[in-house]
Parts: C-alpha cells; structure tokens; sequence
C-alpha cells in the first residue's frame, strides 16, 4: 500500500462520538476537561538538569528499527505519540497529537483527530499524511512488534488533512485502536525511508518536549527543552518534562556506574542488586541526606527475573529436562546468602496480581479456552495445586535432587560416575549461562553449583552489556537471566514475547523460542474479550499455558522499586500505579537569599 496522502468523503456510517480518551476496558476514569494527572506536582518548577545514568553504550538515535544499540528516551521526550498513556489505569490513553479518538462497540475501526496546534520541533504542522506515512513505515520498516501489529490493519486513509481513519475489520483485536494511540508519529518531511533502517547518530525531528542538542559517540546524549513546545499546556503534559536539561551519561560497567553516582555525577539511579540496597548505601552523602532511597510499591504484576531456557538447543528441547532443572534451583540457599530474605519466588508471569495463576485454581471460562490444547496443560497448574519447589536452604537438597534424576532419567540420561550422559550417545549434559551483571554472575555459579550435584556443567560466561544484548537479541545463547515486566492490560506485546510467529523472528522477546498453539489461542483470546472477566480469565489462561511449559526457571520476584536520588531532584508526593516516573521530577529549588 502506498503512503501518499488521500482525501476521502467520510463514508456514510453511524460513528461513535468522538472522545478525548479510550480505556482497553470499561470507561476512562478522567473527565474531558480534567486539569492534570494526580501523579503529578502540577506546580513544578521549570529549569535545570536531569543527569541520568545509564549501563551500556549506544551507537544509533533511532529506537524504531532492530538494527544497532538506540537511546531508548528519543521515545516520548523527543518523538510523541498520537496520545499518551493515564499512568493510573491499567490501560487508557488521552489526547496527545490526536485530541479526539473515535471507534465503533465492535472496534472495527479507529479515527484519530489531529490537535490543529500540534507542530514539529522545525515548526511544520503534524498531519495526517504524517500518521499514514508513520504507520506505512513502521509496517514495513519498523521494529518486528510495529510490523506485526500495523500489518493487522486492513485500510489507512485520511478523511480530511486532520483525521485519519484505520479500518480493522477481521482482526478480531480489540487493544488494536489503543496500539495504533500509541504509534509514534514521524514527519515525512524530514525522514528518509531509504536509510530509515541504518543505524544513525544524526538528530531527529520529533513533535515532542525535547530536541537532541548535543551527542558524543557511545558516551552521552543530551537533550534540551524545546520552549516552542505545542503541547506545554495540555492538561496530559502539566507537571511534565521541567527539566530545561536531560543528560544522558552512559557507563561499560556496573560497578563504575555506581561508582560515578556516588561522586554525584549523575542525579538518580533504580537499583536493582540487594546487596547494594542492602549496605551499598553507607557512604558519606547517603548518611548525611543528601541521598534520598525511595522504596514504591507499584500496583502492577511483580517484575520476574527468571533463568530463560533457549529450547532451541536442543538441550533444552526436552520439557523433562527443563522441568528437572527447575528442581534444582535452589532459591531459598540464594534468597538468604545473596539478598537478605528481601525477595519471594513465585510460578508464572503475573506474579502478585489477579492475572496471576499460579495457586488458582482455573474458572470455567479458563477451562473452556483450554479444553483443545488439554495435553499440554499440567494438570496440577490448572488445579491451582502447583508449587514451586522449597528446599531446606542448605544448597545440597536431597529430594529436589531425587526428583530431579527421576525425570532426567526419564529423558534418557543417567549418571556415569559423577558425569550425567546421555544414555545412547554418551554425550554429557552441559549448557552454557550467559550473564552480563556480577549480580547474574553469582545466581549463575550458585546453580551451576546445584546442576553439578546431579553430573551437570553449566559453564558461566560473563560477557559486557554491548555483547549481551546482540546475543540475546540473536538468540545466541544457551540460557540467559531475563525480567519481563508486565501490565495490568498484558495484550499484542505477548505475541511478541511468547508467539510462535515471533520465536523465529530476531529481536522479538520470545527468547525462550516457545512454538505452543495454546499459548497463540489465549494471546487472541485475551485481544478478542471485551469484558474484565473475561479478559483475566483469558490472561490466566495463558499464565497456565507458560506454566506448564517450563521455558524458564523462577528466580525471584521484585515486590518493590528501589531508587536513590540526589536531593537536589524531587518528586511528587503522589506515585502512579506504574511507580516512578522522571518525567513528572523536578530540580531542588534554593530559597532566594536576601540581598545584603
């Protein structure tokens, strides 16, 4: 389809209303005409800079293709999107460069209506020959997961210079509207679709709050506030982006990265190593006050780290293994000796939410979806009575081990000696875990210390973030540690992390190459429910889908956000359902000092 503009009449159809939000389900719990979001200090002090900190490097400004290392925050501060997420509910979305939404009950279409003030950061006006060009672009061009969801829309086209239609007849994908909210918006004018997929260090033109001002290779980006913004005043950006200054600072290595913060060289930092929570902190400026540790509880699933098995090698491709493996982490020796008893472990991908399925025992709506595909799902994970395991901590359990040889047994190995072999080729079961932290190291040699009690060699290799990410984008690795952070609305971003489509497809987050038509029916059942019942039911489902697969061993689940920050940056009182927020930050204001 090509991407040139097309004026249409407006086809004769009883449209809905046109809305300034839309809610994945149910209403949008702010009125038109709200003043700001509750999250947010709409009083905020404008000025300043925001230094962040950043592990890695980076050798591309553009975060809408595969190829390269990007800088991430080019999303949202730079390149905006048609509307914006309300970052209290679970999934809605508000008037950003669209100021209106509009759709039908069976969301067979989707209208967008442009905000007539909304500008580029060179001053061009946003139109809708700029949202088709966007869309064709990114379908063609763009990340896997933008392909995959904007090749599900049947027709573009504009009705008039501000108002662009999708029509979405048979995708049966009710999130599909809200994805297409979310699409970022680029100017034809100013976008090369020739190079659009090289990597480049060249300054975007966004319609957003920032424009890039300033880039060293690999080492920092900076961005600066555009005060011709257009969209200063909305009500969704009051209490936004009041620094005048981002300053992105990028570190090779974890330990120098928190070095550099305690000398103040940049401004806040989401801790993710206990130990360091735990007493990394003891230094002068954390004693005095001048560092400040935030501990928020957020209302979403709890983030999952997990030992993600590539069951493309075929040493993982037998489930007997995996779940053999699984018995063998020993969490509770790692939880008391590593983190302080500061973590909880537990099954699936939805922990601490009514998503969840792990210790529930299925509704009737869950065993209608998975009365089809009834052989691949565990029988004890669909009576809710599956359990992880629980050792007796001591790191030499010797059920879990039993239980363990009971199954790698079944799967044709047993122990010559103190090696396990492969009981018709005599090959050693062996794997290799890849790992980029000194915190995934220790995890890593602790349960290659549990496998090796049962003849198994894990072999540990540390490898730097660059070479990290390449690999695991690749799939080039035998197991790697992983965190899947979920939302409230889990919806077309599953494809993406455990479709079978996507198990093929490099740089999609299905690392675990899981190929489950189970998993792919209760993806499209969670996009096609229309009511929250059915939606959590549809969700839990696919938690009990992943469950019985064993595709990745449960590490730990983090209950909380940890953040240090200098007290020279402050935050609002109030904190979203999604927790910390920089955008809604603001530098320390001195009290003026009487002249003398």
């Amino acid at each position: 389809m090509g991407v040139g503009l097309t004026l249409l009449a407006a086809p004769a159809r009883l449209a809905a209303a046109e809305s300034p939000a839309i809610a994945m389900h149910g209403a949008p719990a702010l009125p038109p005409g709200f003043n700001h979001m509750a999250y947010v200090n709409p009083d905020a002090p404008k000025g300043g800079r925001l230094t962040w900190g950043l592990l890695g490097t980076f050798d591309s400004l553009n975060p809408l293709i595969v190829k390269g290392l990007a800088v991430q925050q080019i999303r949202g501060y730079v390149v905006e999107s048609l509307m914006a997420r309300g970052n209290d509910e679970a999934f809605t979305l508000y008037g950003l460069l669209a100021k209106s939404v509009e759709t039908d009950d069976a969301r067979d279409y989707v209208t967008f209506h442009l905000d007539p003030h909304a500008r580029f950061s060179d001053g061009e006006p946003v139109t809708a020959d700029d949202v088709l060009f966007s869309w064709a672009l990114l379908r063609d061009h763009g990340r896997p997961n933008h392909r995959q969801y904007y090749a599900k829309v049947a027709k573009a086209e504009a009705l008039d210079a501000l108002a662009v239609r999708f029509d979405l007849a048979g995708a049966n994908d009710r999130e599909l509207p809200l994805i297409l909210g979310l699409m970022p918006i680029l100017p034809r004018h100013a976008t090369d679709i020739a190079t659009f997929e090289e990597t480049t260090l060249k300054a975007p033109v966004g319609s957003g709050p920032y424009r890039v001002t300033e880039v060293k290779p690999g080492t920092s980006v900076t961005l600066t506030r555009n005060p011709d913004y257009w969209g200063r005043d909305l009500p969704v950006n009051r209490g936004l982006y009041n620094f005048d200054e981002i300053k992105l600072d990028f570190y090779r290595e974890a330990n120098s990265q928190f070095e550099a913060f305690k000398r103040s060289l940049y401004d806040f930092r989401a801790e993710t190593e206990p130990l360091r929570w735990h007493d990394g902190y003891d230094f002068p400026a954390a004693r005095s006050g001048k560092v400040i540790r935030d501990t928020i509880k957020t209302g979403l699933p709890e983030p999952s780290e997990f030992l993600v098995f590539n069951t493309r090698r075929p040493v993982f491709s037998d489930i007997r293994v995996r779940r053999a493996l699984t018995l063998l982490f020993d969490f509770e020796w790692v939880n008391r000796n590593y983190f302080f008893g500061l973590y909880s472990r537990k099954a699936g991908f939805f922990a601490g939410s009514e998503l969840s399925a792990y210790e529930r025992p299925a509704d009737a709506r869950e065993r209608e979806l998975l009365k089809p595909f009834a052989a691949r799902i565990a029988p004890d994970v669909l009576d809710g009575s599956y359990r992880l395991p629980v050792t007796d901590g001591s790191g030499r359990d010797r059920e879990s081990l039993r239980s363990a040889l009971r199954l790698l047994s079944e799967a044709g190995y047993d122990l010559d000696g103190t090696v396990l072999r492969q009981r018709q080729t005599k090959a050693p079961l062996s794997f290799e875990i890849l790992v980029t932290t000194r915190d995934q190291e220790r995890i890593a040699l602790a349960f290659a210390g549990n496998v090796k009690r049962a003849g198994i060699e894990a072999k540990v290799r540390l490898v730097d973030p660059v070479q990290f990410d390449q690999r695991r984008l690749d799939f080039d690795f035998d197991m790697i540690q992983n965190r899947w952070d979920q939302s409230l609305s889990p919806g077309n971003e599953q494809s993406f992390y455990w479709g079978s489509q996507a198990a093929d497809i490099k740089g999609t987050r299905n690392y675990m190459g899981a190929k489950d038509p189970a998993i792919d029916a209760m993806i499209a059942a969670l996009l096609a429910a229309r009511g929250h019942d059915d939606f959590v039911s549809a969700v839990r489902a696919l938690d009990r889908a992943l469950m019985s697969g064993f595709y990745a061993i449960p590490v730990l689940n983090a209950g909380e956000q940890w953040i240090a920050r200098w007290n020279r940056i402050e935050r609002p009182a109030a904190t979203s359902l999604f927790g910390y927020l920089p955008e809604s930050w603001w530098q320390h204001q001195a009290p003026d000092v009487p002249a003398k």
